[in-house]
C-alpha cells in the first residue's frame, strides 16, 4: 500500500510538471484584435497567435475587427489583450489627437514590437494621374472618416498643397474603394496596407491599374511633418505590370498589448515571435520583415517591460516610459 501511495504521488507530480512545461490548464489566455478577414492583419495575426500559443503557452484567440482604432479601444475596454495597429493611429491614441480627439487619449496599452511596413499606396487607372498634384479636380477616395487611411491621405495631400476643396473627396472603406475603382466611379484611391495587397494585385491584373509615387519634395514634407513616416520602395514586379520601383511613404504595422499583462507573458510571447522568424515567414510572407531592428525603431509609444526585457537580451534598449 505504501509503495502504491508513493508511486501515485510521483505520477501526480510528473503530471503537474508536464502540464506546467507545455502551458497545461494554467496557460494565460489572450484575445487579439486584428482587422477584416480579407486583410493582412487577420491573416498574419492568425500565424502569430499560433506561434505564441505553441511556444509561449498562451492561449490566443484571434478575432476580426474594424482595425487599429477598434483594437486600441477594445484593449482599453478589456475585450482584447493584444492588437495589431498602425503606428500612426497608435500615436494618435497616446496623444489624444485626430481620431481620438473627441473621446480623449488612450494609454492603457504598450508596444510589443513593430511588425512590417504598411505603405501608403495611391492607385489609379487614369493615365492623366502621374503625381499627387494631378489629383486636383479628380474624384479620390481618401478612406473612411476618421480612419488611419484618411489621415494618411490628408498628410500626403497637404504636403502636395491640396485641400479637400481641390478634389472630389470620397470617404470609402478599403473594399468600397477597390469596387469604385473597378466601376469607374472614382479616379484614384489611397490604400494603406502591406505590399503586395491582394485587392491591388487584382486591380492591376484585370483593370490596368498602377501605383503613383509619393516621393521627392512631397514625400519629404510628409516625413518632416510626422515622425512615424519613413520612405519605402515597392520593388518592381510587386504588382502585375509594375516595371519599375515605386517610392512612397510608410507607417508600421505594430503589435500592442494591454499594460496590465504580466512581464513574463509579454517576454515569452515576444520571444515566441522573434525566435521563430524563419518558420513564420514560411507561413506568411510578412514574416520576412520581422527583425529586432525593425521591431524597435520608430516607435513613439513606450514598450511593455516584458518586450523590453527580450530586446535587451538582443542588445537593444527601448523606452518603457
Amino acid at each position: 500500500m505504501k509503495m502504491k501511495k508513493v508511486l501515485s504521488l510521483v505520477l501526480a507530480a510528473a503530471l503537474i510538471l508536464a502540464l506546467a512545461a507545455c502551458g497545461g490548464g494554467s496557460a494565460s489566455k489572450m484575445t487579439m484584435g486584428t482587422g477584416s478577414t480579407s486583410g493582412t492583419y487577420y491573416a498574419f495575426g492568425g500565424v502569430l497567435g499560433q506561434y505564441i500559443k505553441n511556444h509561449a503557452g498562451i492561449d490566443v484567440t484571434v478575432v476580426s475587427t474594424d482595425g487599429s482604432k477598434a483594437n486600441i479601444e477594445g484593449i482599453a475596454a478589456g475585450d482584447y489583450q493584444l492588437g495589431t495597429v498602425q503606428s500612426d493611429v497608435m500615436a494618435y491614441a497616446w496623444d489624444g489627437i485626430r481620431s481620438f480627439e473627441t473621446n480623449g487619449k488612450v494609454d492603457s496599452f504598450r508596444v510589443v514590437a513593430g511588425l512590417y511596413a504598411e505603405s501608403v499606396q495611391l492607385i489609379t487607372m487614369d493615365p492623366e494621374i502621374t503625381s499627387v498634384a494631378d489629383l486636383a479636380g479628380k474624384s479620390v477616395s481618401i478612406g473612411a472618416p476618421g480612419s488611419g487611411t484618411y489621415f494618411n491621405a490628408m498628410d500626403v495631400l497637404t504636403a502636395a498643397g491640396l485641400t479637400e476643396a481641390d478634389f472630389q473627396a470620397q470617404y470609402l472603406s478599403f473594399a468600397d474603394s477597390t469596387e469604385a475603382l473597378k466601376d469607374g466611379k472614382i479616379d484614384a484611391a489611397f490604400i494603406v496596407a502591406g505590399a503586395p495587397t491582394a485587392a491591388v494585385t487584382e486591380l492591376c491584373t484585370t483593370n490596368s491599374a498602377y501605383l503613383v509615387p509619393i516621393d521627392g519634395e512631397i514625400g519629404q514634407k510628409v516625413m518632416d511633418s510626422c515622425p512615424f513616416y519613413t520612405t519605402y520602395t515597392i520593388p518592381a514586379g510587386t504588382y502585375p505590370g509594375q516595371e519599375t520601383d515605386v517610392t512612397t511613404v510608410t507607417i508600421k504595422a505594430t503589435l500592442i498589448v494591454t499594460e496590465s499583462a504580466s512581464e513574463d507573458d509579454v517576454y515569452n510571447l515576444t520571444k515566441a515571435i522573434f525566435d521563430n522568424i524563419e518558420d513564420i515567414t514560411v507561413e506568411n510572407g510578412k514574416g520576412a520583415e520581422l527583425s529586432v531592428e525593425n521591431a524597435t525603431s520608430g516607435m513613439t509609444v513606450p514598450f511593455h517591460a516584458g518586450a523590453a526585457k527580450y530586446f535587451a537580451e538582443k542588445g537593444v534598449t527601448v523606452s518603457t516610459q
